[in-house]
């Protein structure tokens, strides 16, 4: 298949593109480079030492001799850089990462809130309608979140996208439709994936655009089978208190000797995903295109859920890494329970990766190496949530 990758430089988008020109597609990415620059603005690296895009590309040439095709512009502001490509190219699929991922980045400041929304929004906006436009028969793969579930406790294994609900009409018989399961966004980040889902419903229904949403767990792990086979092609380690996921972050403070930082009681349930997973997905979500309907397709791209207080006692029994409670930054119940189904993965062939592997072992292992990179000062969270930043503790960032 050609197929365009949206945000192909970044945590998620750069090994998915390795790994879909790995089985064989003709890959081209698209990326501004943004991401990069957040390192700049927030003062802080990947605790990897990432190439430049060019030296990535260059670097997967020579060690597999396939090419991936670059192009360098910003999809949320130049729509017709997007419209010209997607009418060379005529894609089969464009997966869609070009959306700034990160909670606590869209929390920062009236700013931060303000630009996640116009990025994110106008970058699935301009896609839907470069590809109506166009008339191309181009299936969107989309980069969602489990957050747009909220993190209610809720007394079942939530569905994937849709729910049934039952209601009395005018002449008070029973009737029932299906829906998308309500959205109750625990952030500005996952509003926008909220707001895009009713994108994707209208472009569906309105246009018969064939679109798959991924409403993806927290990836824990950095690097896959594609991006260990060079050194130039090694992913980014996030380990900050705005980009760092919670898994990677353990292991990165075990990994030095710092305590494991849990917000609050660690109450909190979160659904898991490994990076391997994580491509892998991406792959069968673009191969199944022929499951999709005439609705937008929802799959819970997840492995399984845990609580944060046992992520830290799993890595604190492999490291001895001591564990302090902290305060929690953001607004949220301080405990809940979530469980969610990914049948569509199970029956595509996903056998997923659980936490207790050896590959939590080697994300450590890789931290520890690159331990000389890291800014103890950037690990805590100081993206706070609360209105009142005053509220703070003053010890809050400890």
């Amino acid at each position: 298949m050609r197929i365009i990758v949206l945000g192909g430089d970044g945590f998620c988008g750069w090994p998915s593109s390795l790994h879909l020109s790995d089985a064989g597609h003709d890959v081209t990415i698209v990326d501004n480079l943004v991401r990069r620059d957040m390192d700049v603005e927030l003062g802080v690296q990947s605790l990897t030492p990432i190439s430049d895009i060019e030296t990535r590309l260059a670097a997967w040439k020579e060690v597999t001799g396939r090419t991936i095709g670059f192009a360098n512009f910003d999809v949320a502001a130049d729509y017709d850089a997007l419209a010209r490509l997607l009418d060379e190219v005529r894609p089969d699929a464009v997966v869609h990462f070009a959306e700034q991922r990160c909670a606590p980045y869209s929390m920062k400041s009236a700013w931060h809130k303000r630009y996640t929304v116009n990025n994110n929004v106008n970058a699935t906006h301009n896609l839907l309608t470069a590809i109506t436009d166009l008339g191309l028969e181009t299936h969107v793969v989309h980069l969602g979140t489990m957050g747009v579930y909220g993190y209610e406790t809720v007394p079942v294994d939530l569905p994937e996208g849709y729910l049934t609900v039952s209601y009395p009409d005018r002449h008070g018989d029973m009737r029932t439709r299906e829906i998308l399961y309500p959205t109750k966004p625990g952030s500005v980040y996952h509003l926008t994936k909220s707001l895009d889902q009713l994108l994707f419903q209208y472009y569906a229904g309105n246009d018969r655009l064939k679109i798959t949403d991924l409403h993806q767990g927290i990836v824990w792990g950095t690097q896959t089978e594609e991006t260990s086979r060079d050194p130039r092609l090694i992913n980014r380690y996030d380990y900050d208190g705005d980009f760092g996921t919670v898994l990677n972050r353990f292991a990165v403070q075990a990994a030095v000797g710092l305590p494991l930082t849990v917000h609050g009681t660690g109450g909190q349930t979160r659904a898991f995903i490994n990076i391997n997973d994580t491509v892998r997905c991406i792959q069968l979500a673009v191969d199944s295109v022929d499951q999709v309907g005439d609705r937008v397709r929802v799959m819970n791209q997840i492995a399984e859920s845990h609580r944060v207080s046992d992520l830290a006692k799993i890595v604190s029994e492999l490291t001895g890494a001591e564990v302090r409670q902290v305060w929690n930054p953001r607004n949220e119940a301080e405990a809940n329970e979530l469980q969610a189904r990914n049948d569509h993965f199970l029956a595509l062939g996903l056998d997923p990766i659980r936490l207790r592997s050896e590959l939590l072992e080697d994300e450590i292992e890789l931290a520890r190496r690159y331990a000389d990179r890291l800014d103890p000062e950037r690990v805590p969270a100081k993206s706070y949530w609360n209105r009142d930043r005053a509220a703070a503790p003053a010890d809050a960032a400890e």
